[in-house]
């Protein structure tokens, strides 16, 4: 093309790139960048309601974000290689088949939460895959400080079961966890990114006796029994302060539950927290420590880490290009900022350093004993 033609049409390309993204008015004159997605507005509403208790932060919350990893995780690049089925990973393929895959030792305890977003999937003809990463997205943008998750809709709902074995155990050693994680594509370090998630979790099944006992103690709700459904106060770290980071990294002194410990579980910094053994052992062993450290006091990095990691997980086993931007209908969450501090009580040599190459930063600690 000589150069005389290319000037002359390049004003309507730039035309064309100045264009303004028409924007679809959705319910309760609600926009959106695209008119498909105009339908998860009235599943937010819904799902805010009537399943996160109208917007909180608590047990719903922490047990929908759960479900993203535990259907998503259900991928393997090693099977595929040795030409047998996969895995879809995240397809939904944990609620289509849910008689068969939450029977999974690992699964244990995600059939409540499959059971009750099931409904709200067939109420509003999305597909299981897609509600499933649209409710994790919905209910973190209930804890002030998280950050605002992506959520891209267009899952098919034609699927299969998840092989067997594919979900990481809180007893699994760290080369068992990395190797499982590599083989779903995901790095130590993206790893590490995906557990900022403790710190809007609780443990249900390790130590049943203590149902719902929380991995950090910023999470403010008591110990329940296993029928109860409600926690206030959870939250994931709040804008200057990480606690899941910082608090598995203290020395353990404390067992929780009054049986002793059970498989998976190590003791605890402090009563009424629970410490998986996982997250003990990836904050301490050497390919993961120094990234486990980072997150300590820089909530910035984490956050974009944490936003990163699970944008990753929630399209394994989907193309990324096929399936349509839906992340402004996910609302903005809260801040809530909070220096980082050291539990009251302790003090800097109950910290167990264990990267090697990077000072771990100088905190204090809150007041009281």
């Amino acid at each position: 093309m000589q150069l005389k033609s290319l000037v002359a049409i390049l004003p309507f390309f730039l035309a064309v790139a100045a264009t303004p993204v028409q924007q679809a008015t959705c319910s309760n004159g609600r926009t959106t960048a695209n008119a498909q997605c105009c339908v998860w507005f009235d599943v937010l509403d819904d799902i805010q309601e009537n399943l996160f208790d109208g917007g909180e932060c608590g047990e719903e919350v922490h047990e929908s974000l759960r479900l993203t990893f535990h259907d998503a995780i259900g991928f393997s690049e090693l099977l595929k290689l040795q030409g047998k089925f996969g895995g879809g990973g995240a397809d939904g393929s944990i609620m289509h088949f849910s008689d068969i895959e939450t029977a999974f030792p690992a699964n244990n305890g995600v059939d409540d939460i499959v059971d009750a977003q099931r409904p709200f999937a067939i109420k509003h003809q999305v597909s299981f895959g897609d509600f499933i990463q649209f409710a994790g997205a919905v209910g973190v943008s209930n804890c002030p400080g998280a950050p605002r998750l992506e959520f891209l809709a267009g899952r098919s709902n034609v699927t299969q079961p998840s092989p067997p074995d594919l979900v990481p155990e809180p007893q699994d050693s760290v080369v068992k966890i990395l190797a499982r994680m590599a083989d779903a594509t995901f790095s130590p370090n993206e790893l590490v990114a995906l557990l900022a998630s403790h710190s809007v979790a609780a443990q249900d099944h390790v130590d049943p006796i203590i149902h719902g006992s929380p991995f950090d103690s910023t999470q403010d709700f008591s110990i329940r029994s296993s029928t109860s459904r409600s926690a206030k106060g959870l939250r994931l770290p709040t804008a200057s302060s990480n606690p899941i980071f910082l608090q598995t990294l203290l020395q353990g002194d404390v067992i929780p539950g009054p049986d002793g410990l059970q498989v998976g579980e190590v003791k605890s910094p402090l009563q009424g927290e629970l410490r998986l053994q996982s997250d003990g052992a990836l904050a301490r062993h050497p390919i993961t420590a120094c990234e486990w450290q980072s997150f300590v006091n820089d909530q910035s990095r984490m956050a974009t880490k944490f936003r990163a990691a699970m944008s990753k997980m929630a399209i394994l086993g989907q193309k990324r290009s096929a399936l349509i931007d839906c992340s402004d209908v996910i609302p903005v969450p809260k801040p809530n900022a909070k220096t980082p501090s050291l539990p009251a009580g302790k003090t800097m040599h109950d910290i167990e350093k264990s990267c090697l190459i990077k000072p771990f930063p100088t905190l204090s600690a809150d007041p009281g004993e």
